[in-house]
């Protein structure tokens, strides 16, 4: 599947009903070629994945579950067949014949040389080697490399985001896989880790390969991978469960890779003192750690400053500078909802991972990166519980002791969201009086409007529902007025454009911050580092949205250069329609988080694009529509 008709099926899935005009703007094609992706993804399904009606298209969910398995691998897909070939042969330790090669998989003789071809392209670097001697080929290499390769060979013949345990078991033959992870989950939690299930399915895939090679009387040889004070305790739960589940003992080279794999990827010991910390954790890399949050804390004015937040963060750069070294990174399938739903959390984590590849001399990708917001996230939800509380008058008239039961019902669903400010339990009612941003009342008001939610006097689920709907919007309307005076106040008319060329990333920031030099706003200095900020990770926060900007608040006002175009721009993987330069001044800090968390927030709605781009011929005219979007 080519990548643009896969975008295409990832919109569908997340967006309803769309289009042909609507898809080919967000993917930067004609409306013929949406068709044709669709009739494409149809033929090759065995029932219509993508319907179309008088609204547009959507998919059958159903129907696209099944596709996605057929799509794994395809039997008479080249790439499959590819993977197949390479496999066979990694998975063999004796010279296979390229007329068996052909004869098996029902192809000529010609594409399984050029199937070779590829094979030798693909192992270079991963200590594996293609000899041919006549009609006979093999692979040369280690049993660590021949391993590392059947993992990666088998993710890429899975889907996108997690691995399956139960496509795990069916391509590796076992059905002991689950309770095997059940066990270890169990294992892990007694003994006190936290564990982070994303990595732990990269680990069940090296379980697997291991229990099938050493099945098969593959195994490895002297250990390479020492024993540690971090890794012994892991290594006797493998000892332990693997005899259990599979019957087969591992010896103790694979006993230290497999300790070390879940120690890297899938389980962090809760930190205790100080002391304790320093046994996992080298003192010189937590004081590295520390510098690079306290400087995050300064110029981000968010509270990282925790002693255990520290140590668990500590923890994961050394599992990180582990796998940086070995070129492995951990796969996060959440990583694009964390930075088109947490732009502010997910700009900290860019800027702590750019301090570390610095640091440490490592590269750091998107998925580790999210790994970072993942840690920063969880702090900064703590530090804050409660601190963005919505105000909530009840008015529930007493009948018995009726009231006191919708009440409790209502207590029960604000939790840490809201805080009620007055309880009225008659039915003459101040309304004007009552001081909530939302008003919850068993009794209609004189006058129904957006602030107030009736319910039922019995407060059914259904009611709740409809509580919380109302407390997110209310806290999304106090967000979105905070800034909207402020916001505005960045624009200017000399920094709007209805169209750029289309040259990329780099072209386009580079001519959007030549008009704030020409103004005297920023400097060129400011200008490349928005490029080095760019290259650590894309700033398409959203679909339809990049935003670039450097990490250094160097701007002598802050201020926003903007594009909003009618036609998709190329921004890397992306097609954008609005690009926002944002440059923001030392004393812009504090306004940093609210003004980058709502502009993102804005424009993440595919509605609110829409009404943006064709409404914003000029500048008053998107200042209107701006407003009229936040306002909404």
């Amino acid at each position: 599947m080519v990548e643009r008709q896969e975008r295409m099926l990832a919109l569908l899935e997340r967006g309803g009903t769309l289009t042909a005009g609507e898809l080919a703007d967000r993917l930067g094609v004609t409306p013929r070629t949406v068709r044709n992706y669709v009739a494409a993804t149809n033929g090759a399904a065995d029932a219509p994945v993508i319907v179309s009606g008088p609204s547009g298209y959507r998919v059958d969910a159903a129907a696209l579950a099944r596709y996605r398995e057929l799509e794994r691998d395809p039997a008479d897909s080249p790439r499959a067949r590819r993977g197949r070939v390479l496999r066979r042969l990694v998975d063999a330790h004796d010279p296979v014949g390229v007329h068996d090669l052909a004869a098996g998989l029902f192809v000529s003789e010609s594409t399984i040389e050029a199937d070779l071809a590829h094979a030798r392209a693909r192992l270079q670097g991963s200590g594996l080697r293609l000899e041919r001697h006549g009609d006979a080929v093999r692979v040369t290499g280690t049993e660590t490399a021949r391993r590392r390769m059947l993992g990666t060979l088998f993710r890429e013949e899975s889907s996108r985001g997690m691995l399956e345990v139960e496509h795990l078991q069916e391509a590796f033959a076992t059905d002991r896989l689950a309770d095997f992870k059940t066990a270890l989950l169990e294992r892990l939690t007694e003994s006190g880790y936290l564990v982070n299930d994303y990595g732990l399915s990269n680990v069940l895939l090296h379980v697997a390969v291991a229990v099938d090679r050493i099945t098969r009387d593959h195994v490895l040889a002297e250990p390479d991978v020492p024993e540690t004070a971090e890794t012994a305790p892991l290594a006797a739960i493998l000892r332990e469960l693997v005899p259990a589940h599979f019957g087969i003992d591992l010896g103790e080279a694979d006993v230290r890779y497999l300790a070390s794999l879940i120690a890297t990827r899938a389980a962090t010991p809760v930190a205790g003192p100080a002391a304790d910390l320093e046994r996992y954790v080298d003192r010189e890399r937590l004081e590295s750690v520390r510098r690079i949050v306290l400087e995050a804390t300064r110029r981000y004015l968010v509270d990282l400053d925790d002693e255990e937040f520290l140590g668990r963060l500590a923890m994961h750069v050394q599992h990180l500078v582990a796998r940086a070294g070995e070129q492995s990174y951990a796969r996060n399938p959440v990583a694009g909802s964390l930075k088109s739903s947490y732009p502010m959390i997910y700009e900290l984590a860019v800027f702590i991972a750019g301090e570390l590849q610095r640091e440490e001399g490592i590269d750091v990708n998107e998925d580790e990166i999210a790994y970072i917001a993942m840690h920063v996230g969880a702090r900064l939800e703590d530090a804050t519980a409660g601190g963005d509380r919505v105000d909530v008058s009840v008015v529930v008239p007493a009948y018995q002791d009726l009231h006191l039961s919708a009440l409790r019902r209502i207590r029960g669903v604000l939790a840490d969201d809201a805080r009620i400010v007055d309880v009225i339990t008659r039915s003459d009612v101040d309304w004007a009086a009552l001081s909530g941003e939302i008003v919850v009342t068993t009794m209609p008001g004189p006058r129904p409007d957006d602030r107030t939610i009736v319910v039922t006097p019995f407060v059914r689920d259904d009611d709740l529902d409809l509580v919380r709907t109302g407390i997110g919007q209310a806290r999304r309307a106090r967000r979105r007025g905070r800034i909207a005076t402020e916001l505005l106040e960045y624009f200017d008319p000399a920094l709007f454009r209805r169209s750029a060329p289309d040259v990329g990333p780099e072209g386009i920031i580079r001519e959007l911050g030549r008009e704030m030099v020409a103004q005297g706003l920023i400097d060129d200095a400011y200008v490349e580092g928005a490029l080095e900020r760019e290259r650590l990770s894309s700033t398409a926060f959203t679909e339809h949205l990049a935003v670039p900007h450097a990490m250094a608040m160097t701007a002598r006002r802050t201020a926003i250069s903007i594009v909003v175009s009618p036609s998709p721009l190329r921004w890397g993987d992306e097609a954008v329609q609005v690009v926002a330069l944002i440059a923001f001044s030392e004393e812009g800090r504090a306004a940093f988080q609210r003004v980058f968390d709502q502009f993102v927030e804005v424009f993440s709605e595919p509605d609110h694009v829409r009404e943006l781009v064709a409404a914003s011929t000029d500048f008053p005219s998107f200042i209107d529509a701006l407003s009229h979007v936040m306002e909404s």
